[in-house]
C-alpha cells in the first residue's frame, strides 16, 4: 500500500534504548499519535514506583500514553483503534503482541530488533552476542509476526563491537543507529519502496533473558570467555564471585595470556593496582571491583579497603 505525506504511527516501548527511536519520530515528517508503554512499575535499588523512559518523554513531549497490564484488555483495544494509525513501531516494549494488535495499524508493524537477525532473536541480544565473544552486531528492522523476531527483514545497519566494550556502551549506540534506521524504513514504508527480505529460519539462534544466575563465575573457563562474561553482563545482573566469604561484584576486566601454573579462582597477584586471578586458561586482571553495598571501586582503591593477598581463592558460595 502506497501512502502520501505523513503516517500517523502508534509507539510500543519502554526503557531507555526505546527512547532514541521515539524521539526521532517525533523529529520525522509523521506524527505518533500515542506511546504504549507497561505499567509503572518498582524501579533502582530503593524500588520505588517510578514512570519508564518512554512514559517520561512522551508525556514530555504532549503524547498520549497507554499502559494495558493485558494487551487483550478490550478496553485497550478499543483505545487503539481509536487512534486510526496508520503504522505501528515496537522499540524494547517488552511483551510479545497478540494478533489483535498486530492487525490494528493500516500498514502493519515493525520492530527495532538490537542484533543482526536471524542471530540472537530474543530478550537480551545485545547481552548474549558479547557474552559469545561476538565482534559485530547491528540493528535490524524487521516486520513483527507472531513469531518471536522472525519477521522478514526491511533494513540492517552493522555495527563492531570492541574487544572492551560492555552491553551498555553498545546498545546505547545502537539505540541511536536503529532510531536513524526506522526513519529511513518508514519513509520508504511511506511511499512504497521497502522490499522485505525473509529470514533464514535455519540460521537463528535464541538470547534467552538475562537472570542473576547468568552473573556467576566459573573460574575453570577461559580467562577470556570470562571477560566476554564481565562485559556482557554490565551494567545488569554483573558478573560476581565470592572472596573470604562475601561477595563481590566484577564490574572490569582484561584477559592475560600467561603459562603461569594456578588453581582456578586463586589470586596470583594482589599488589598495587593489579588484582590477577587464575582461570582455566590464561589469567584474569580485575581492573574495577564492587563490594556488595559499597560504591564501584578501582584495583588500587580494592586492595587499600580490603586485606587479601596471593593464594586467597574465589569460590562460587560464600
Amino acid at each position: 500500500m502506497v501512502t502520501t505525506g505523513a503516517l500517523q504511527i502508534v509507539f510500543f516501548g519502554t526503557p531507555a534504548f526505546a527512547v532514541p527511536t521515539l524521539d526521532a519520530l517525533l523529529g520525522s515528517g509523521h506524527s505518533v499519535v500515542a506511546a504504549v508503554t507497561q505499567p509503572d512499575r518498582p524501579r533502582g535499588r530503593g524500588q520505588r514506583v517510578t514512570d519508564a523512559p518512554v512514559k517520561t518523554r512522551a508525556l514530555a513531549a504532549g503524547i498520549p500514553v497507554l499502559q494495558p497490564d493485558r494487551l487483550r484488555d478490550p478496553a485497550f483495544l478499543q483505545a487503539l483503534r481509536t487512534l486510526n494509525a496508520d503504522f505501528g513501531v515496537v522499540a524494547a516494549y517488552g511483551k510479545i503482541l497478540t494478533d489483535d494488535v498486530l492487525a490494528t495499524p493500516h500498514l502493519g508493524m515493525v520492530n527495532v530488533h538490537a542484533s543482526l537477525l536471524p542471530k540472537y532473536r530474543g530478550a537480551a541480544p545485545v547481552h548474549r552476542a558479547i557474552m559469545a565473544g561476538e565482534r559485530e552486531t547491528g540493528v535490524t528492522i524487521m516486520r513483527v509476526v507472531k513469531a518471536l523476531d522472525a519477521g522478514p527483514m526491511l533494513a540492517t545497519a552493522p555495527r563492531a563491537i570492541g574487544a572492551n566494550e560492555t552491553s551498555e556502551e553498545v546498545e546505547r549506540d545502537l539505540a541511536h543507529i536503529g532510531a536513524a534506521l526506522l526513519v529511513d524504513t518508514i519513509d520508504a514504508v511511506a511511499r512504497g519502496h521497502a522490499p522485505e527480505t525473509p529470514q533464514d529460519d535455519t540460521a537463528a539462534t535464541y538470547a534467552h533473558r538475562l537472570t542473576k544466575e547468568d552473573g556467576a563465575i566459573d573460574w575453570t573457563r577461559r580467562s577470556l570467555d570470562l571477560h566476554n562474561q564481565i562485559r556482557g553482563l554490565h551494567p545488569w545482573p554483573h558478573a560476581f564471585s565470592f572472596l573470604s566469604g562475601r561477595r563481590l561484584i566484577l564490574r572490569r576486566s582484561e584477559p592475560e595470556e600467561t603459562r603461569a601454573p594456578g588453581a582456578p579462582g586463586t589470586l596470583v597477584e594482589a599488589a598495587g593496582d593489579r588484582v590477577v586471578v587464575a582461570t582455566g586458561g590464561g589469567h584474569l586482571r580485575l581492573t574495577e571491583l564492587q563490594p556488595e553495598g559499597k560504591r564501584p571501586m578501582t584495583a588500587r582503591d580494592f586492595l587499600a579497603g580490603h586485606p587479601v593477598k596471593a593464594g586467597d581463592r574465589f569460590t562460587v558460595a560464600p
